[in-house]
This record gives C-alpha cells, sequence and structure tokens, in this order.
C-alpha cells in the first residue's frame, strides 16, 4: 500500500493523503488467498482431494451449482450438503528497508503474517421434473487476511489486510438429451473489506521543513468498506461416451463499489508542530472505490475406467488483467482522487487427480495442480506477496448408506518465494523476499431425499 503524505504547505500534502486511503481501499482487492492472488477454491471437499481435478464434471457432487450447473442435471434425487476447509496460510518476510534519509527501518520482519480461517460453503439442488434441475448455494470465491505485528519495518505498507467476497447463487439446468446438459446461474455478491497500515508523520513534517526525523512520528490509518453486486454464469455438460464427462463453466466479473470510512489517528506532537495534519486532513472522511472481481472459466474432464477407478483433469482462466488500476473518490475535498497501479497478469491453473474405490462404501481421492500468480516484482507488495503454487492433495469418502455421505480432504500448496521492492511516497523503501506455504483441511456432509 502506497501512502503519499504531505504538509499543508506542500503539494505532495494533498496527493498523500489521497493515496494514503486509496491504499487501504485498492489494497482490499489485494489480498492473497489458496488460489492465485486472492481467489478460493475451496468450495468443495470432494474436489479438493482431487486437486479440484474434475470440479465441473465429475458425478456425486452438489457444489457444481458453482462449478457448472449444467452437471446439476445428474442429480436424481433432491441434496443438500455442507462442507467447510480450514485454510492455514503462513506468509514470512526476510530483508531490510531504509527510510527518506537512508536511515534502516526500525522494526523486525512482521512475525508470520498468515492466519487461520474457515472457508464454509451450502449447497442445495431439487429435480423440477425430468428434465429441469433448480440448486442455490452459499460460497465464498475470494478473500484472504493478512496480519503483521505492530511496528514492523513494512509497516508503512501493510499491517492488516482483510478482504471477503460471499457469493449467494440461484442455478438451473436443462438436460438437452441424454448427452448434453446446459446450466446457468445469476449471483448476488458481497464483498467486505478492512486495511490498515502505519502513517510516517516524521517524514511528512520533515519533508515541510520541520526538524523532525522520519519514523519518529508514527500515526495509523484504517479503511473499511463493502459492497453488493451481480454476476452470472453459464455452463455445459457434454458425454461423448459413456465413461466421459466433459464440463464447460464461466463465471462473469462482478462489478462493486465499494463504500467505507477512512480512520485516522495523528500524533498530539503532530498537529502541535502542525495544526493541519489531523484537523484539515489525515481526518475520518468516507470514500468510494471501484473494484471488480474477475471473470474466470474452467473446462473439466472425468473417465471412468471402471466401477473402481476414475481419473480427471481440470483447466482455469482468471482474467485478473481486469485489476490494472483502482480509482478513489473522497468526501473530503481536501483529498484528491487517487490511483493506484497493479498491472495485474491473466493466470491459469491446471490439475490432474483421480478416485479409487476399495469397496462400495470407500473411496481414496488423490491430486497434484499448478496454479500461476498475476503479480509482478514492478507492483507486488507486502499486502500481496504472491508466488506460483503448487497442490498436492488426498481425500477420503465414507458412504454410510444410499442416502449419507461424509468425505474429508487434505491439501498442502508449496508457494514459490516472492520478491517484494516497494518504495512508499514518503520515501520508505523495503526490499526482501516471502516464504509462503498453506495448508487445508475440509470435511464435508451430504444427504439425499
Amino acid at each position: 500500500m502506497t501512502t503519499r503524505i504531505i504538509h499543508t504547505s506542500h503539494p505532495l500534502v494533498f496527493r498523500a493523503v489521497a493515496a494514503a486511503v486509496l491504499a487501504a481501499l485498492a489494497a482490499a482487492a489485494a489480498p492473497q488467498a489458496s488460489a492465485s492472488a486472492f481467489q478460493l477454491k475451496e468450495n468443495s471437499v470432494k474436489a479438493l482431494g482431487r486437486a479440484f481435478a474434475g470440479s465441473g464434471a465429475a458425478p456425486g457432487d452438489a457444489a457444481v451449482v458453482v462449478n457448472n450447473p449444467a452437471a446439476m442435471s445428474e442429480v436424481d434425487r433432491a441434496i443438500f450438503q455442507a462442507d467447510v476447509t480450514g485454510v492455514q496460510f503462513s506468509t514470512e518476510f526476510s530483508g531490510s528497508g531504509t527510510d527518506a534519509i537512508g536511515r534502516p527501518l526500525t522494526g523486525g520482519d512482521g512475525g508470520d503474517g498468515g492466519v487461520t480461517k474457515p472457508i464454509p460453503a451450502l449447497y442445495y439442488i431439487t429435480p423440477l421434473n425430468e428434465d429441469w434441475r433448480l440448486g442455490f448455494a452459499v460460497s465464498a470465491p475470494f478473500g484472504f487476511e493478512t496480519d503483521y505485528d505492530r511496528g514492523w519495518a513494512g509497516r508503512y505498507s501493510a499491517y492488516k489486510s482483510m478482504f471477503q467476497a460471499i457469493d449467494l447463487t440461484a442455478s438451473t439446468s436443462y438436460r438437452v438429451n441424454d448427452r448434453l446438459s446446459i446450466g446457468a446461474s445469476v449471483v448476488a455478491q458481497r464483498t467486505k473489506a478492512e486495511l490498515s497500515q502505519a502513517v510516517d508523520f516524521g517524514a511528512i513534517l520533515a519533508a515541510g521543513g520541520a526538524p523532525v526525523a522520519p519514523q519518529s512520528q508514527d500515526g495509523f490509518a484504517r479503511v473499511d468498506g463493502d459492497d453488493w453486486g451481480w454476476g452470472w454464469g453459464v455452463g455445459l455438460l457434454w458425454q461423448p461416451t459413456d465413461a466421459d464427462r466433459i464440463g464447460l463453466n464461466f463465471h462473469s466479473q462482478v462489478v462493486h463499489t465499494l463504500s467505507g470510512t477512512g480512520h485516522f489517528d495523528v500524533p498530539a506532537a503532530v498537529t502541535a508542530v502542525n495544526p493541519a495534519l489531523g484537523n484539515a486532513v489525515f481526518v475520518d472522511t468516507p470514500g468510494t472505490a471501484g473494484f471488480t472481481t474477475p471473470a474466470n472459466a474452467s473446462a473439466s474432464w472425468w473417465h471412468t475406467f471402471n466401477d473402481r477407478f476414475s481419473l480427471g483433469a481440470d483447466v482455469g482462466y482468471t482474467r485478473w488483467s481486469t485489476f490494472d488500476k483502482l480509482v478513489v473518490d473522497y468526501a473530503n475535498p481536501a483529498q484528491p482522487d487517487a490511483v493506484e497501479a497493479f498491472d495485474w497478469q491473466d493466470t491459469w491453473f491446471g490439475s490432474i487427480g483421480m478416485e479409487y474405490r476399495f469397496d462400495p462404501t470407500w473411496v481414496l481421492r488423490a491430486g497434484i495442480a499448478v496454479d500461476g500468480s498475476p503479480t509482478q516484482v514492478a507492483t507486488r507488495t507486502p499486502r500481496v506477496p504472491d508466488g506460483t503454487r503448487r497442490w498436492a492433495t488426498v481425500g477420503l469418502g465414507y458412504t454410510p448408506s444410499d442416502t449419507t455421505s461424509i468425505d474429508f480432504g487434505y491439501g498442502h500448496i508449496f508457494v514459490n518465494d516472492a520478491e517484494v521492492s516497494t518504495r512508499t511516497a514518503t520515501g520508505n523503501r523495503l526490499a526482501g523476499t516471502y516464504d509462503s506455504s498453506g495448508n487445508l483441511l475440509g470435511v464435508s456432509a451430504s444427504f439425499t431425499f
């Protein structure tokens, strides 16, 4: 998060205020999740066990309400499914930095900036007649949270970053014939963000000519915001042979205007030197920021060799390039609009997975996956220490009756080291590398009736 903060006797002052609040709202769009950037794939424990291979084509998973609505046509009885996946993400920084006059940044390495969070999902599908199905879902397609130790060296870039999106989905499918089905979805998406960082008021006063050193007067900035938006999706399921199933799925982007408030804590010593700071600028103020969750598409294949063994694959594409920049408009007329560049790139996801049913009651799952990152060194920040991810997953399913199934899944995510090289508008430079990894553990229960 870049903070441009200024003394009222210098034009940098107004740009700095704008960027400080922008950074918080903009960073809401840049938390890191268990898929690329802040995307979440953990909407199905069954699919987790296969590294999400066949997510839109494999049978027996009610998560197709969101992963491919066309596949709901395979459901012949009403089904309710509840999933929850715990995500433990670890990210640790090693490096150093300097302030505006070249002195080393004080503070530690921020500790483990990752957190542990549950990701829940609920699904319900019911047949309407022989050809039509109706489904509903509550899921979380995007979200993440990082939180660094107070006073760490990168405090002027980030403290806490929290972003979450909850989707309410209604889907329908139509069986065209025994080989082909189509589906469509309508999505109501709720987004919420909270971001915070330290503000180097010592550097601001020094830039205005006051005899104050950078890092000597730290303040605090926090921004929170939320919004509702609407999206849609379409899907197709084709069975070219009795053993093969091919699924295609597309989710539209969802356009948001986050509305929130910027909160600032300004040290008394700062206002004593320059009363405008904390009175005219750096005062609590509403703000809005346009933000779009990206469109994404996937292709799934599932092949059944026999009653025991099945194999599948997934290829996914996320259009992160729409996240080029963010513009924030402030209610305080002293704070002009601010523009923050991100320049993210589109990403690809690929996985292969299998199921082996060693008796009618138990099934074993396993898979591997690779997921690219949209970030690049030029615009990567401590809020988004993202790198290419490699997954290794396993799962186990238990079906005690023809109406009940219980599933477990575990995955480990290996993340490439991510280089960070940032400079805030107050002159603070931070350079280093992030070492990150993740663990996922999920459980699911489904009931047909």
